[in-house]
C-alpha cells in the first residue's frame, strides 16, 4: 500500500493593509508582482479608503479583518467604549497593559464586543468579502477577545482565523538572534493556540496548521523566507509579513527597526518565486480555506 503524500501549501499574507499609503503599495505589489495571497485590513487606518479601492480593483487578493484593539483608533463611537480609548479616541499603546485590563476587567467586555462589532460592520460596509480574522499584535488570541469572536462568528460569517503556532526550532535555526524573546513568544502563543484550537474546531472555524512570521515580525527578509520555504512542513502554512514602502505614517506606528522594504523585496524576489515553484508548493488563500 502506497502512503499518500500530504502536499505543502502556503498562505502568504500581509498585515496592516490600510495603515498607510506605503503599506498599501507594499501589499498590492507583493500580490501583483510576487507571492502574496492575502491582506488583513485595518478598517480605521489612515489609508483604509485607499486600501478598499485597491482591494476592489484587485479581486484576486483575499482580504480579512486585522482586528485592532491596541495601537490604533476605535471604530465605535468613542462615548460607547470609554474604557478602551483615551481622550484622543485611541487605544492604549502598551499591548501587555491592555491585555491585562481586557482580562481582569469584566466591565470592559461589553465595550470590547461593541468595538469588535463596529470593526466587522465597517469591513462589510466597504462591500468586501471577509476571508478571515486576525489581530494587530495577535490580539485576536486574547482569551476574552477570542470568546467574543466565537460568539459573533455565526452572525458575521467568520470561517477562518489565524492561529499563530510557529515551529520555534525552525525559526531559531534560521535566525539565532533574541532566543529568549522567541522562546517566551513560543510558550505564550503555543498555550493560547492550544486553548483556541478545540473551540475553533467546535464551530467549524478553519486555521492553518502552522505559521511563520510571529518570531521574525518586521524582519521577514529574502534570506529568512527562503529558509522557511526550504524547511516548510507538510500541510498548510501561513507566512505573514509587513511589506511596505516606508513613509511617515508607517514609521509612526511601527517599531523603528522594522524592515518593510526588505519584506516587500522578499515577497517579489525572483529567487523566492522560483523556490516556491521548484518545491511544488501550492499557494492558496484564506478565502479558499474558508470556503473549502
Amino acid at each position: 500500500m502506497i502512503a499518500s503524500v500530504v502536499p505543502k501549501r502556503i498562505i502568504v499574507s500581509g498585515d496592516d493593509f490600510g495603515m498607510s499609503a506605503g503599506v498599501n503599495v507594499g501589499i498590492i505589489a507583493g500580490h501583483r508582482q510576487g507571492i502574496l495571497t492575502d491582506a488583513s485590513l485595518m478598517v480605521n487606518g489612515a489609508a483604509c479608503r485607499q486600501a478598499v479601492e485597491l482591494a476592489h480593483a484587485t479581486p484576486t487578493l483575499s482580504v480579512g479583518l486585522h482586528l485592532v484593539l491596541v495601537q490604533g483608533t476605535a471604530a465605535a463611537v468613542p462615548s460607547s467604549v470609554p474604557g478602551l480609548v483615551d481622550g484622543a479616541e485611541r487605544f492604549r499603546t502598551n499591548s501587555v497593559a491592555a491585555g491585562l485590563r481586557y482580562f481582569f476587567a469584566p466591565a470592559l467586555r461589553a465595550q470590547l464586543e461593541r468595538e469588535i462589532c463596529a470593526q466587522l460592520e465597517k469591513f462589510f460596509a466597504f462591500g468586501l468579502t471577509l476571508s478571515h480574522v486576525d489581530g494587530h499584535l495577535n490580539i485576536h488570541m486574547h482569551p476574552t477577545v477570542l470568546a467574543i469572536l466565537l460568539r459573533l462568528a455565526p452572525r458575521y460569517g467568520i470561517r477562518a482565523i489565524r492561529l499563530p503556532r510557529e515551529p520555534w526550532t525552525v525559526s531559531l535555526r534560521l535566525d539565532r538572534r533574541e532566543p529568549g524573546r522567541k522562546l517566551v513568544e513560543a510558550v505564550i502563543f503555543r498555550s493560547l493556540s492550544r486553548y483556541a484550537a478545540p473551540r475553533l474546531n467546535g464551530q467549524g472555524i478553519r486555521y492553518p496548521d502552522q505559521v511563520f512570521g510571529l518570531h521574525q515580525s518586521g524582519h521577514m527578509d529574502e534570506r529568512y523566507v527562503l529558509g522557511v520555504l526550504s524547511a516548510l512542513p507538510a500541510g498548510l502554512t501561513e507566512i505573514y509579513s509587513h511589506p511596505a514602502v516606508s513613509d511617515e505614517e508607517t514609521r509612526r506606528w511601527r517599531p523603528p527597526d522594522y524592515e518593510g522594504d526588505a519584506e516587500l523585496a522578499a515577497l517579489t524576489s525572483p529567487q523566492v518565486r522560483a523556490a516556491v515553484q521548484e518545491a511544488a508548493i501550492q499557494r492558496v488563500s484564506y478565502r479558499e480555506l474558508a470556503c473549502g
